[in-house]
C-alpha cells in the first residue's frame, strides 16, 4: 500500500510539473525569440562587419572603432548628465506628490493616481508633439509667453546647444512620474500605522515622522525606483529624437540615439551591436554599484 501510494504522488507530481511547463511555454518562446535571441545575435554581430548577403569576422575592431570615437564618449557624458539631472529629481517629485495624496479620500486618492499615471499609456508621439508647442522658439510658445511676461526675450530651446538639453531634462520633470507616484503611494500604505501612533506619544513633529519613519521603511522602494530609473535614463532615445534629433551640434544626442543612428543612418550594423553591449555593461554595473553600496541596510 505504501508503495502504492508513493507511486501515486510521484504521478501527480510529474503531472504537475508537466502542466507547469505548458503554462510557462508561451512565456518561454516569447523571451527566446524576442529577448534571448536577439541578444546573442548582437553579440555575434558585434564581432563582424555585418552585411545582409555576408559578413565577416573582424574581431573587436567594431569596439576599438567607438572607442577611438569622440561622438561615443560625448553620448555617454550627455546620458550621464541627463541621468544625474532627471533621475533625483523624479524621485524627489515622486515621493512629495506620494506624500500629499496619502491623506486624501479614497476616491481622490484614485483620481490624482489616474491623473498622474495617464500620460504613461499615452502616445510618446502625442505627447512629444505638446511639448514642441511648448517648447516653440517663436512668441507663440507657451514657454516662450511665460519668459515674456517677465521681460525676458524668447529662446531657440530646441535649437541651441546652451538650451536643448536643459529642455530634454525639463520635460522629464514635469512628466512620466505617474508609476512612481503609485509605487510609492502603495508603499505608503503598507507601512505600520502603530509606527505613527508611537511617533505621535513622542511628540514627534511631521517632518520628524517622515525622516525617521517613512524614509527608512520606504529604502527599498526608493531603491527600486533608482535603479530602473537610472536604466530608463540610460536607455533614453524617444524624447532625444523626437524633440532634437540629437542636435544640435550633437548637445542631446545620448547613446541610445547614437546606436539607432549607426544602425540605421549609417548602417553600421556590426558597430551599433557593440555600442549596445557596451551600454548593457555600463547599465549592468550602474546597478550593481547601487545595490553595493545603497542596498546594504535594505531589508526585502
Amino acid at each position: 500500500m505504501a508503495r502504492t501510494a508513493s507511486s501515486n504522488r510521484n504521478r501527480l507530481n510529474r503531472g504537475d510539473g508537466a502542466w507547469g511547463y505548458a503554462f510557462i511555454a508561451v512565456a518561454l518562446v516569447v523571451y527566446t525569440l524576442f529577448t534571448a535571441y536577439p541578444v546573442v545575435s548582437a553579440f555575434l554581430i558585434s564581432f563582424q562587419e555585418y552585411k545582409p548577403l555576408g559578413s565577416t569576422y573582424i574581431g573587436l575592431d567594431n569596439y576599438t572603432e567607438i572607442f577611438k570615437s569622440s561622438l561615443f564618449w560625448k553620448a555617454i557624458g550627455n546620458t550621464v548628465v541627463y541621468t544625474i539631472l532627471t533621475v533625483p529629481v523624479a524621485l524627489i517629485l515622486s515621493f512629495a506628490v506620494a506624500v500629499m495624496i496619502m491623506p486624501l479620500r479614497k476616491w481622490m486618492q484614485t483620481t490624482f493616481k489616474a491623473v498622474y499615471y495617464l500620460p504613461a499609456v499615452a502616445s510618446g508621439v502625442a505627447l512629444s508633439v505638446v511639448w514642441l508647442w511648448i517648447f516653440d522658439p517663436m512668441q507663440g510658445g507657451i514657454l516662450n509667453q511665460l519668459i515674456g511676461a517677465f521681460g525676458i526675450d524668447s529662446q531657440n530651446w530646441l535649437g541651441a546647444s546652451s538650451t536643448s538639453m536643459f529642455s530634454l531634462v525639463l520635460m522629464s520633470w514635469l512628466s512620466s512620474h505617474g508609476t512612481s507616484i503609485i509605487i510609492y503611494v502603495a508603499a505608503l500604505l503598507g507601512i505600520d500605522d502603530s509606527y505613527y501612533e508611537a511617533a505621535d506619544i513622542d511628540g514627534a513633529s511631521f517632518l520628524q515622522k517622515m525622516w525617521h519613519i517613512v524614509v527608512p521603511c520606504l529604502k527599498p522602494t526608493t531603491l527600486f525606483l533608482l535603479v530602473t530609473g537610472v536604466i530608463g535614463s540610460f536607455q533614453v532615445f524617444q524624447n532625444a529624437y523626437l524633440m532634437t534629433g540629437g542636435g544640435p551640434d550633437h548637445a542631446t544626442t545620448m547613446v541610445g540615439l547614437l546606436i539607432f543612428d549607426t544602425a540605421f543612418k549609417y548602417f553600421e550594423f556590426g558597430e551599433a551591436a557593440a555600442q549596445s553591449l557596451v551600454l548593457a555593461l555600463m547599465i549592468g554595473f550602474m546597478a550593481f554599484l547601487q545595490f553595493k553600496f545603497l542596498g546594504k541596510d535594505v531589508e526585502y
